[in-house]
């Protein structure tokens, strides 16, 4: 573990500091950098100014809707070889999987809160010692729906071995999680049949056809794969990250297919093309303000301010999110249900949001796998406004305004 080396981004809180919860942010991907919540999620105090961002100098600008209002943020880069993260040897990428993630970010947090017996190295919190009491909230979105309720349980789970000092641990927040890959992925069908991006005769169709079931299909079942076939046709075109706006058209030829995160698709043939051409820039997408993370986080000033080690023995370019990694990255927990049933009963507190337009792990199918818990219902279903709403994948890129008003009133323990 020694040879792992994880970075972070961390952040006081703009409120009370010494009262306002610890929150661990993950980003989802897997592979996909912390910066990339702060800025482009509205998570962090700054964000990049695209309006007045030129050529290769990205203009940051005070965030409104910052959670570092609210809490004490640390964003970290996991697992190994996500933004600057980094291993010494070659081996600490091999074999990276949901398991190894988790305790790579549970030995963070150790090393990031524990103050060890013999005190060998001095710790972070024995500089901080006022964050020590802080209630302690795990959380991330996309792709850690998996991994976030594995480091809550090892959290938990060290606690009740009586690790000492214990983690203030209160409860997790998850944003459009990946929870159950089938589950997740079966849901896409229904999202798209209640978005009217397929028609009803062929929903129809294709739960009888398919048994409900479009992840595992009898090749041999050729009515079931026609029906895909003509499902495939209709959506094709769209957005699945955010359905209500454009897909990119400038993308590399082949772009790497993220497992829950709402992936920019570029590579830097593209950035260069779209700096050429500032044409490019209309009509609008989103994308396109992803470029400015590359600049930034690859230029050497930065890089200096940031005190990036220079010999990390795999020098690369900062990628918003890895791809090569997610080529080798080992999937080896398909649903992280089991765990958020062993952590309800154990009292902690949980937040699920989700982005009503996100087609990539759509709300429909995290409706499922929490009714499945059998949860008391303390209130039912109703709409929920601050002014207005239509969020996609990663919700609070799209709604800063409605996704703060939440977590400020979770946190707080108001009502939403």
């Amino acid at each position: 573990m020694d040879d792992v080396q994880l970075f972070y981004y961390f952040f006081e809180s703009e409120g009370s500091p010494e009262y306002d919860p610890l929150v661990l942010w993950l980003t989802g991907g897997p592979g996909c950098s912390a910066f990339s919540a702060i800025v482009y999620e509205n998570l962090g105090p700054l964000s990049f100014d695209s309006a007045h961002s030129i050529g290769n100098k990205p203009k940051l600008k005070l965030n409104p809707y910052s959670w570092t209002k609210v809490a004490n943020i640390i964003f970290l880069d996991a697992p190994v070889g996500t933004g600057f993260s980094y291993t010494k040897n070659w081996e600490g990428y091999a074999n990276l999987n949901d398991t190894i993630s988790a305790a790579q970010t549970y030995e963070f947090l150790r090393k990031f809160s524990y103050i060890f017996v013999f005190t060998v190295v001095v710790q972070w919190l024995m500089d901080h010692p006022k964050f020590y009491n802080n209630p302690l909230y795990i959380a991330g979105d996309s792709y850690s729906g998996i991994i976030v309720p594995m480091v809550v349980q090892e959290i938990s789970d060290g606690n009740q071995d009586e690790h000492a000092p214990p983690m203030n641990l209160k409860g997790y927040v998850l944003g459009n999680p990946v929870t159950d890959s089938e589950k997740d992925d079966n849901s896409r069908v229904l999202f798209a049949y209640m978005k009217a991006l397929i028609s009803e005769e062929l929903y129809q169709s294709m739960k009888i056809n398919c048994k409900g079931d479009y992840i595992n299909v009898d090749l041999n079942n050729t009515l079931c794969v026609d029906d895909l076939e003509l499902y495939n046709e209709c959506i094709e075109d769209v957005n699945d990250v955010q359905i209500l706006e454009p897909v990119c058209t400038v993308h590399s030829p082949k772009p790497a297919q993220s497992k829950g995160y709402a992936d920019d698709r570029t590579n830097k043939d593209s950035v260069n093309l779209l700096l050429s051409f500032p044409q490019l820039r209309r009509p609008w997408c989103r994308s396109y303000a992803y470029l400015l993370s590359y600049i930034w986080a690859n230029d050497k000033t930065v890089q200096e301010a940031l005190h990036i080690q220079e010999n990390q023995g795999s020098v690369k370019e900062w990628e918003r999110c890895n791809k090569t990694l997610q080529e080798f990255y080992i999937s080896d927990v398909s649903s992280s249900l089991v765990y958020h049933e062993n952590l309800i009963k154990q009292g902690y507190r949980v937040l699920v949001y989700s982005g009503d337009h996100d087609m990539n792990v759509p709300y429909v199918g995290t409706m499922g796998w929490i009714e499945s818990l059998n949860l008391t219902v303390v209130s039912r279903w109703k709409p929920w406004f601050v002014d207005g709403q239509g969020a996609g994948h990663t919700a609070p890129e799209y709604k800063p305004e409605e996704c703060f008003a939440m977590i400020s009133r979770w946190l707080a323990y108001y009502p939403l």
